[in-house]
């Protein structure tokens, strides 16, 4: 089976995050879509982050009932700060059946020279890059392992939705109903 990973804080999982996903399942690039949350991503600050556990409370709520899609906490398992090449050793190690692609966005793809391995990632996984406005991409000579995918996007980022709460503002619309109420129910992000 192809599977395409599509790692993130997912601090918290939103309507972007699930579109995007639901678009690459749906160009057929990849036979499922596995969410790996990070509780850890070394370009990131961790200070905002809500505990790792109830981020991926949150992302099981909101794919759950979509058989295309698969939540994995890989990571949580692995050495901290988390870095894509470790865990996709590890998963290759565990799932040899699979083939792993890595989805990711072109904001991220910006960034790829400064990943932990880099030249192992771009020679020998395949990368499905959905574009973002305003990005430009990296000084990386661009080979067959990487595919482009003009998907719809949201101008909805997790940081504003924290913010929103922040704001006491609603955030209806931006995330799932279940996740939404699961924020609300526990007071996260307040």
């Amino acid at each position: 089976m192809k599977v395409g990973l599509y790692f993130g804080s997912f601090n918290p999982i939103h309507v972007g995050h699930l579109l995007i996903a639901s678009h690459v399942a749906e160009s057929k690039l990849v036979d499922k879509v596995w969410f790996v949350i990070s509780p850890q991503n070394p370009l990131k600050p961790s200070g905002s982050l809500l505990n790792e556990y109830d981020r991926l409370h949150l992302l099981n709520l909101a794919v759950e009932d979509d058989e295309r899609f698969k939540v994995t906490d890989i990571e949580f398992r692995l050495p901290r700060p988390s870095y894509t090449i470790d865990t996709l050793v590890h998963l290759k190690e565990k799932y040899p059946q699979h083939e792993f692609v890595i989805i990711l966005g072109g904001d991220s793809f910006q960034n790829i020279l400064r990943w932990k391995n880099a030249t192992i990632l771009l020679d020998n996984y395949e990368l499905i890059i959905y574009k973002r406005q305003g990005n430009n991409l990296p000084a990386v000579e661009l080979n067959n392992n990487i595919k482009f995918l003009d998907a719809p996007l949201l101008e909805i980022s997790s940081t504003a939705i924290r913010g929103c709460i922040q704001q006491r503002k609603s955030i209806r619309y931006m995330l799932p109903n279940k996740v939404r109420l699961e924020i609300e129910k526990n007071g996260y992000y307040k």
